[in-house]
């Protein structure tokens, strides 16, 4: 199976400052995981283009985007104190929210089997109106959006360590994109709760296991095989996007889960069997210890390419079953 990785070099100029846990070196993290489980030959790096101005405000207001722009072409700024804006952060974003659609069209054409686009700033704490936690543009949603758009049913996963939140709000009252978020709570956003399932049309769509700390592979992968995967193939979705964040991994420095890097890549193959090869993409969002970082890319690129990686163990004996039965009994009963 071949794997398409999109990128940019602007990508690596959006600028958080010192000490910010999002910096370039994640980008180059990934690369090195990819080399470091044997999977250069099974991957292909393709620039990621510009998003097209349409495709942006299907999903924020113009002025949000616009305001971007000005705030780059001024010399940056902290939008608040976690989401910081250089010179080159405007033209980084709307690369990293292009990424998403032009793969969706390689896809199309049959150029691979799955798609990642590995790009930052990542994007799914930004709601339609707010720009915040590192993120700037919410490009799963821009690509959501685009497909929705045009009539395909969309299934969006969230494995961060953080709920998304943004990407919730966008759609929590669209019938035709489905919502599953796995995430530690109560933590940063501090939403993502079990009752939060959506509204009018909407409701139902919205599907959140809120994890606690110390969660394990084990419970992750019974809540792929109690809840989630169960969700996806009763919503029938025509594309699965999978919002990757890997902070869950139990040496990330700002969460408190207990994920190896081989529980992502056992995570994203359960997930891949809910739709056919070829309407499967990755958007890279958290993850900050780059040694896990390197890891898990290599692992989740091993399940995209039908390869066994296994960089570390599984991980068992946390908690959190309790919490996925709930999920069962608002979602499955």
């Amino acid at each position: 199976m071949t794997v398409l990785i999109s990128t940019h070099d602007l990508c690596l100029l959006h600028d958080t400052g010192p000490g910010h846990p999002e910096r370039p070196a994640r980008l180059e993290a990934v690369r090195r995981g990819i080399g470091a489980a044997g999977l250069d030959e099974a991957v292909r790096w393709i620039e990621a283009p510009d998003a097209p101005n349409d495709a942006l405000v299907a999903v924020h207001p113009a002025s949000l985007i616009e305001n971007l722009a000005e705030l780059s072409a001024s010399g940056g700024g902290a939008i608040d104190p976690d989401t910081v804006v250089s010179t080159e952060s405007s033209a980084a974003a709307i690369k990293a929210a292009g990424s998403g659609l032009d793969l969706i069209d390689r896809l199309e054409r049959g150029e691979a089997d799955v798609g990642w686009s590995v790009v930052r700033p990542p994007g799914h704490h930004a709601t339609a109106k707010q720009q915040m936690g590192f993120c700037l543009i919410n490009n799963v949603a821009v690509a959501a959006r685009s497909l929705a758009d045009r009539g395909e049913r969309v299934a969006i996963v969230d494995i961060d360590a953080h709920h998304g939140n943004g990407t919730q709000d966008i759609f929590y009252r669209d019938p035709n994109v489905l919502f599953v978020s796995l995430h530690q709570y109560p933590w940063y956003p501090f939403t993502g709760r079990p009752d939060e399932v959506g509204e009018d049309d909407g409701k139902g769509t919205t599907v959140n296991i809120a994890m606690p700390a110390g969660a394990t592979g084990d419970v992750y992968r019974r809540a792929m095989e109690r809840v989630v995967v169960p969700v996806v193939e009763r919503h029938a979705p025509s594309w699965l996007l999978i919002s990757a964040g890997f902070d869950g991994h139990r040496a990330d420095p700002i969460t408190d889960l207990g994920l190896s890097s081989t529980d992502y890549g056992e995570m994203v193959a359960d997930l891949f069997t809910t739709v056919p090869a070829g309407r499967r993409l990755l958007f890279l969002e958290g993850g900050y210890d780059l040694q896990a970082l390197s890891d898990s890319a290599g692992a989740i690129v091993g399940a995209s390419a039908d390869v066994d990686v296994r960089p570390e163990t599984v991980t068992t004996g946390g908690p959190g079953d309790d919490m996925v039965d709930l999920s069962h009994a608002i979602h499955l009963r």
